[in-house]
């Protein structure tokens, strides 16, 4: 009976928040998408040349870039010191998007290394006890939901953070990025830096929203396993 409860809970907990927080795949699809901005970030120079720049910028220029056109997200990984850029030369979210990763490499490497470690431990934890859950092996399911809880938790503070925090500073690396390389005039850098604004109002309310679907699906998914087995 209480894991009906906590299921019915964490359904209509992400009905309620996806309303509150915006969430919509859709709009979040083709938020980035302008021609006009699409052309007027096209006089900028190669992902790789913008990163660079970013990077001397930050005073972290060790690190390796590497452009994947087949990649669907741009990224930064502790665990090899590596920023990737997707395929994204077209649009102008580019300007922003990379200096995002670009801070992400410069911020406490504790965090970023906890997270990197925790996140994996995190997903273990999980599909073990799913595991032993469905083969009816699993002693006292509720305890083990409480520590997965427990460890969504510390999960999201930490990931809520890094991506907050990197997400926050990008617009104003962004600008000053621009201004300094006097390539638009300051009436194009307010176009992009207002089409920043638009995405970043949405999209950090929806990517907070996104690792609370993610911990709440889970906690959905290993009721749901206890109920049936």
């Amino acid at each position: 009976m209480e894991f009906i409860i906590i299921g019915i809970i964490s359904l209509i907990l992400l009905v309620i928040l996806k309303y509150i927080f915006g969430y919509n795949q859709k709009i979040l699809k083709n938020i980035g998408k302008n021609d006009e901005l699409d052309e007027i970030a096209r006089k900028y120079p190669s992902n790789i040349d913008i990163c660079k720049t970013y990077l001397k910028k930050l005073n972290n220029e060790k690190i390796e870039i590497e452009q994947n056109d087949n990649a669907e997200n741009s990224l930064y990984i502790v665990a090899t010191n590596k920023i990737m850029i997707a395929n994204i030369q077209k649009t102008y979210t580019r300007i922003q998007t990379i200096a995002h990763e670009c801070l992400h490499s410069i911020q406490d490497k504790k965090l970023l290394w906890f997270n990197f470690i925790f996140s994996n431990i995190y997903m273990l934890y999980f599909l073990i006890i799913c595991i032993l859950a469905i083969f009816r092996v699993l002693p006292n399911e509720m305890i083990f939901l409480v520590g997965f809880l427990l460890l969504s938790s510390v999960y999201l503070v930490v990931r809520n953070y890094l991506e907050n925090d990197a997400m926050i500073k990008a617009r104003f690396l962004a600008k000053e990025y621009m201004e300094e390389q006097k390539i638009s005039s300051k009436e194009e850098i307010d176009k992009l830096v207002e089409g920043f604004d638009h995405i970043n109002n949405v999209g950090i309310k929806c990517v907070n929203y996104y690792f609370l679907m993610e911990v709440m699906m889970k906690v959905f998914v290993f009721s749901t396993i206890c109920l049936i087995r």
